[in-house]
């Protein structure tokens, strides 16, 4: 056994593992890659040698510390293994999942399809379930293992663009809404709501218990408005705002958006792929517009449907908010609201907030809002970077009515194409694609880390929230 090796090993015997296991797990640890097939059988007979290992040690919150080492060495070799089987073989298991990329499937589709054509790959429905029905801190991180998939899949140039033109796609629930939003002129989803008014159809974000915050129960409803709203042949522009809310403090008053909700964030009521769903999903729609199956959305070799969208930001967007707002062709603030990015406080990425926001306000602002949680009040010469137009609070609905007749007044067509033209020297869809690869493997890390929990508890008072 060589010296490299022989640390993972003792600490698994010191755990109290067996001997004659961990040295077959030791022995079965790959050192190089092959050809696919052998490297399949190889890797996937470590990777289950190492599940059952983790598996004989306490749940993480038993764990005494040896037990920890144990288990900190199964998972971070394991990960390590798979991205060395990833490198040579993520773009033919792609191939494999959609039929040579003939066949679009978003994420969550993608994924658990791989974790049944490579076993040990990619955690499975089950495994997730599984570790869905515990707190954030006594993961263990299944779901990281996604975003390594999830990250070389992104890193190759073909692969990457159709996966990223699969999250475009308006999904299966839309179709059928969009004509029932062109009958009514009113759509309520729940989360999200839809009402057609003159030229615009305005589309309200529903969480007012939790400041309208986003969770895993807003993020379909919101992309399926996203989508019909795009979608929606009756009218020209959209209007994205916040709907009044019960709180104490804000009641009765329109809220933008507070972000993520870290509430479920700390509960472990967020998976990992909400972060990806969500970017590559309808916060991408709002800058790309909605794709269709035959043209690739890359605004040089083809285009979707897309219209141009105005956000209404009454009080604050805070987090996941505020980067919707580097999305949007307009922003109209109220005169007392601000907004933050407090990605430090919070122990995650900001979405694509670092990729887009020094667009507009600069490297160094940019840092300072993500890296230092610096406080942009809309009405000042920093928010006026990312606002077009500052308007008294009780005047909003004018000001709206106002900024939508502007707009629409020289026809959407110009509209729509000068959009694009700004949108191709600005963010292609490579760029948007290499950032993606990126922001999986680095996100996925980031929310199972022990420093993501210790910021909740310092800084939200994570432990005394309720539900």
């Amino acid at each position: 056994m060589t010296s490299s090796s022989a640390s993972p090993s003792m600490s698994l015997c010191a755990a109290g593992l067996p001997e004659q296991a961990v040295d077959e797990w030791s022995r079965a640890l790959p050192a190089e890659t092959g050809d696919y097939e052998s490297d399949t059988q190889r890797y996937g007979s470590f990777w289950s040698q190492s599940a059952r290992l983790l598996e004989t040690l306490p749940r993480k919150p038993r764990r005494n510390e040896a037990e920890r080492a144990a288990a900190d060495a199964l998972l971070s070799h394991s990960r390590a293994t798979r991205e060395s089987f990833l490198a040579p073989h993520a773009e033919q298991i792609y191939g494999l999942l959609t039929g040579r990329r003939s066949v679009f499937r978003r994420l969550d589709d993608l994924l658990y399809a791989a974790s049944k054509l490579v076993p040990g790959l990619v955690p499975t429905r089950e495994e997730v379930d599984a570790e869905a029905a515990h707190p954030q801190r006594d993961k263990d991180g299944v779901e990281i293992d996604q975003g390594l998939f999830l990250a070389h899949v992104l890193s190759h140039p073909r692969c990457g663009e159709h996966l990223c033109h699969a999250m475009l796609l308006p999904r299966p629930e839309s179709g059928a809404l969009v004509a029932e939003f062109a009958s009514r002129g009113l759509l309520d989803l729940g989360a999200a709501r839809l009402v057609r008014r003159g030229k615009a159809i305005h589309l309200e974000t529903i969480n007012p218990r939790f400041l309208n915050a986003e969770d895993d129960t807003t993020l379909s409803h919101t992309e399926i408005a996203v989508d019909v709203a795009t979608l929606d042949p009756t009218t020209d522009i959209a209007v994205m705002r916040g709907v009044a809310v019960g709180n104490e403090k804000y009641r009765g008053k329109r809220i933008f958006g507070a972000g993520i909700n870290l509430t479920h964030l700390y509960l472990g009521k967020i998976p990992f792929l909400w972060f990806l769903i969500r970017d590559l999903g309808y916060v991408h729609k709002l800058m790309r517009g909605v794709a269709t199956p035959d043209s690739v959305p890359d605004d040089v070799n083809g285009r979707g449907v897309e219209k141009l969208w105005i956000a209404a930001v009454d009080a604050f967007a805070i987090g996941g908010h505020c980067q919707a707002l580097l999305c949007m062709d307009y922003v109209l603030a109220a005169s007392d609201a601000f907004l933050t990015l407090p990605a430090r406080k919070e122990g995650i990425i900001p979405g694509f907030a670092n990729l887009r926001m020094p667009r507009f306000t600069g490297d160094r602002i940019a840092r300072q809002a993500v890296l230092y949680e610096r406080k942009l009040a809309c009405d000042s010469a920093e928010g006026r970077l990312i606002c077009d137009e500052i308007a008294p609070a009780a005047e909003m609905d004018a000001a709206i009515d106002r900024v939508v007749d502007g707009l629409t007044s020289a026809g959407a067509v110009s509209a729509i194409g000068n959009r694009r033209a700004f949108r191709v020297g600005q963010e292609s869809l490579d760029l948007f694609r290499r950032y993606a690869s990126v922001y999986a493997r680095e996100q996925a890390y980031c929310h199972f880390s022990p420093a993501l929990i210790a910021n909740l508890e310092r800084n939200w008072d994570a432990k005394n929230r309720k539900i």
